[in-house]
């Protein structure tokens, strides 16, 4: 159990560790290749906080632990809503974009509640997880499309930044590319074994390991972005990196897990957890919307609300586990 313990700590610091040089590698390499650096933020920027997510749920899968990897994607969602925006809230309100508010919080909205009816028959098929990557895929092209068509976008600036702050030449950025994959790869599977033993060892589901323990680790490159947000008074790219990571995990995290290895989807999965999140990413649509018209702001009552879902949910959890360990 302590090497079990010992693994996911490992595990969880070179994940968030490979996963920043291996965004980092990847935006040198693309921009030396003369790739539009709005792409490198939509692409490899803005989805990159989620890459530990896509590493870790895609190694439990070919594992043969897809509950692990549901738990990982559904949890990474329901962490990133109610404890990230709802701490950094705390700190500092977030002034909402009216984007935000009428085309991805929405967006995301319709793309969990597909997930939800995949989920009715107690089964994620592979059928269902080329759906998901299908539907993600069309997800990016269309957002990408938007993207150059239209004037300058935040992510173009964070993209600017990024590689402003961390130049490199064509040889370094590849062997970071290379070696930042690596690790994840190493990373994901030190972690995934850890939480795989201590769920086996304490009685209880991958999938509730999946939601806490998992979720929270594979999270943090999203805490630390809303942080440096905070500090730098970025409050679109909050919410932003916020809602496109929600899609990463919804489409591209579970879709490629089902794809992998289709899995058997418990009941509390629908009515507990599918349905937090959906209630989660529906709150937060109303905190920016507000009741009379554009509010656009989601305030520390909104994040302290946000923060005791997510503890009340989380020691709902942990509940189960002493059950499950005192049964």
């Amino acid at each position: 159990m302590l090497m079990a313990f010992g693994a996911i700590i490992a595990g969880l610091v070179l994940l968030v560790w490979s996963a920043d040089k291996f965004v980092e590698g990847a935006a040198a390499t693309a921009k030396h290749l003369g790739m539009p650096t709005l792409l490198i933020g939509m692409v490899i920027i803005g989805f990159g906080t989620s890459a530990p997510e896509l590493a870790v749920s895609a190694m439990a899968a070919s594992d043969g632990n897809p509950g692990l990897a549901l738990g990982n994607g559904y949890g990474s969602n329901i962490t990133n809503i109610a404890l990230i925006v709802g701490l950094t809230a705390i700190i500092a309100p977030i002034a909402v974009h009216s984007q935000v508010i009428r085309k991805e919080l929405p967006l995301l909205i319709v793309l969990t509640l597909i997930a939800g009816a995949q989920l009715l028959d107690g089964h994620l098929s592979r059928m269902d997880g080329w759906v998901l990557l299908a539907v993600f895929t069309a997800v990016m092209g269309w957002s990408i499309y938007q993207g150059l068509k239209g004037k300058a976008d935040p992510l173009a600036g964070e993209a600017d930044a990024e590689i402003i702050a961390h130049p490199m030449p064509l040889k370094t950025a590849i062997i970071w590319l290379v070696v930042g994959l690596l690790l994840l790869i190493i990373s994901s599977r030190m972690l995934v074994w850890g939480a795989v033993t201590i769920a086996q060892s304490l009685g209880v589901s991958d999938l509730v390991i999946g939601l806490t323990i998992v979720a929270i680790g594979t999270s943090l490159p999203e805490l630390a972005s809303a942080l440096a947000a905070v500090k730098k008074n970025e409050h679109d790219l909050i919410l932003g990196n916020i809602v496109g990571s929600g899609i990463f995990n919804t489409l591209a995290v579970v879709g490629l897990a089902a794809v992998i290895e289709p899995l058997a989807v418990d009941p509390e999965v629908l009515y507990r957890d599918w349905t937090l999140m959906l209630a989660l990413t529906v709150g937060l649509f109303l905190m920016g919307f507000g009741l009379t018209g554009w509010r656009k702001l989601v305030s520390r009552i909104d994040g302290s609300m946000l923060l005791l879902v997510y503890l009340a949910y989380t020691g709902y959890l942990l509940s189960t586990v002493v059950a499950a360990g005192t049964a």
